[in-house]
């Protein structure tokens, strides 16, 4: 098989993995080198200065000796198999990047003969990039669960992130789907890179010219609809993992069906993405605006409303908290409006030191006064002309044109557990309640 038909094999056997993420690392050219790494975007995205940057996003091979139910790659399933030498990959990324087609390299790999053989593997290809081509740009490899911790310590001086896929957000899940593989084999590379990224951080504080150990941290993935576990269960197992393991990102996989199995959706099941972007926004909420993962959802409401997303539907369902005064609310409780974003806060908390804030105001400062004006006043007054009706509060806050398609949702269900009338909704936005 030629490098090319490799390349098309691999490369769309990888597509399944979305961890991908910006860089967090800030490394200029050095002399002698080949590259740098600036934080941006990554995998055909927009930096912070305008740039389109991209990854060449590959497996070392899609043989795999696991037999995970919802993977592609799992070892009963029929495909085409082939695997790059480490040679072959490591030559193809300097390629790639000398003709401007790459600005670096996410590299994953199905299992092949044990965890710990794959890894060398892997290795091998970082080293060549590293040390023979001078590559210094921005490298994310996929640590393997199961492989010695001396394996998982030298990917992570190679690489700038590291990354151990969860995958299933519940022991029994993994028990049902993908036996080979448990929780604690998956938690202790990922404990080991957080205790070695800790570590290296008072080393670089000692010692000038300390190798720097995964710089840009470490992310994770879970597939969503693979399985029965809820919003709820996804949404504290990330909480939990952000805590304890200091991870920078948790990514979230709508399950696309790849096999005809029982324990499966069916194949003809459409991948859940609005699920999946729900998850992404409260994500979202957990790591810039300061709310809990117990405040979104509960064990009576385990997921997500698809009408309206999660930040409105905890309004409307506090709405004994509104409306805010902008002149004089304090931060927290500014960022728990809808339609201001972390961004807008900081302008608010800026002007208001000179000034008073007035609708036209917050309008020039980007805030959506379409959802905002509905939770808030300034100087003690709602928007004029503001009309307070259920429906037209409804129709602002619905997301996604579901306003114009009613047929497989029920409208009354934005206000569960608690169905709130059109009196409520008046009462609590003129501070009666």
């Amino acid at each position: 098989m030629d490098l090319l038909e490799k390349l098309q094999i691999l490369a769309d056997s990888a597509k399944y993995d979305v961890a991908c993420t910006s860089s967090g690392v800030d490394r200029g050219g050095v002399s002698g080198k080949l590259g740098n790494t600036i934080s941006c975007g990554i995998c055909h995205t927009f930096s912070s200065d305008g740039r389109c940057v991209s990854l060449l996003k590959v497996l070392m091979t899609n043989y795999c000796i696991y037999n995970c139910q919802y993977c592609v790659n799992r070892r009963t399933n029929d495909v085409p198999r082939t695997a790059f030498s480490p040679r072959e990959l490591a030559d193809l990324t300097i390629n790639f990047y000398k003709r401007n087609y790459i600005e670096g390299l996410f590299l994953s790999s199905g299992i092949i003969k044990n965890p710990d053989y794959t890894c060398e593997k892997m290795i091998k290809v970082l080293q060549i990039l590293r040390r023979e081509y001078q590559f210094n740009g921005y490298i994310h490899v996929k640590a393997i669960p199961g492989a010695d911790s001396a394996l998982i310590e030298q990917l992570g001086i190679l690489a700038d992130r590291m990354s151990v896929n969860i995958e299933l957000p519940s022991q029994q899940s993994l028990r049902t789907l993908a036996p080979d593989k448990s929780k604690e084999s998956i938690l202790t590379p990922m404990k080991q890179i957080r205790n070695r990224i800790y570590e290296n951080s008072t080393e670089i504080v000692k010692y000038r010219y300390a190798p720097r150990f995964a710089p840009a941290g470490q992310s994770t993935q879970m597939i969503v609809g693979a399985t029965p576990d809820t919003d709820y269960q996804i949404l504290h197992l990330t909480e939990g993992l952000y805590k304890n393991y200091r991870l920078k990102r948790v990514f979230f996989s709508a399950y696309v069906p790849v096999a005809d199995n029982p324990l499966l959706p069916s194949v003809d099941t459409k991948p859940p993405l609005l699920r999946e972007h729900r998850l992404y926004q409260a994500d979202w909420l957990l790591r810039f605006y300061g709310f809990e993962a117990k405040e979104l959802l509960d064990e009576k409401n385990p997921n997500f409303n698809p009408l309206v997303d999660p930040k409105c539907n905890w309004a409307l369902n506090h709405l004994e908290l509104f409306p805010v005064e902008i002149n004089t609310a304090p931060r927290e409780m500014l960022l728990r409006i809808p339609g201001i974003g972390v961004a807008s806060v900081k302008k608010i908390l800026t002007a208001r030191r000179t000034g008073t804030i007035t609708f036209e105001g917050l309008r020039k400062i980007g805030a959506v006064l379409k959802r905002a004006q509905y939770f808030i006043t300034c100087n003690g007054k709602l928007a004029q002309g503001l009309k307070i009706t259920q429906d037209g509060m409804l129709r602002c806050l619905l997301s996604g044109g579901f306003e114009h398609s009613q047929e497989n949702y029920e409208q009354l269900s934005l206000f569960s557990p608690a169905q709130v009338t059109q009196e409520d909704v008046r009462k609590c936005l003129t501070g009666q309640m």
